[in-house]
């Protein structure tokens, strides 16, 4: 599984980016998509997370009515739409794909064990 993240910049608070991940891999479509993002002196957070458009997505609450994920099942894509950024978005943005190991699919706890690059959002005030 490879994964290769593009879209970030640098956009007003207020403003939209959209976010596009290119996976690839003979298994990619069992595995479930998540997009997370780091900044500095945070951890890790896992931001949404999709299974290919089957079932719903997963969005943590901070993001939730402004942020879409979604996916181009024929090219492998996976797109993070944000809308109305705020400067708290700021943060490096990486997908991920993590092994779809049971029916019920966790997409908030479940291990994503393959990582694209980062891509960098960066919203001023």
């Amino acid at each position: 599984v490879q994964l290769q993240a593009s879209g970030g910049g640098l956009v007003q608070a207020g403003g939209s980016l959209r976010l596009s991940c290119a996976a690839s891999g003979r298994t990619i479509r069992s595995h479930a998509m998540g997009w997370f993002r780091q900044s500095p002196g945070k951890g890790s957070e896992l931001v949404a997370a999709t299974m290919w458009s089957r079932g719903s997505p997963y969005y943590v609450d901070s993001v939730k009515g402004r942020f879409t994920i979604s996916t181009d099942n024929a090219k492998n894509t996976v797109f993070l739409q944000m809308n109305s950024l705020k400067p708290e978005d700021t943060a490096i943005y990486y997908c991920a794909a993590g092994p779809m190991r049971s029916i019920v699919v966790d997409l908030r706890n479940m291990e994503y064990n393959y990582w694209g690059q980062g891509t960098l959002v960066t919203v001023s005030s």
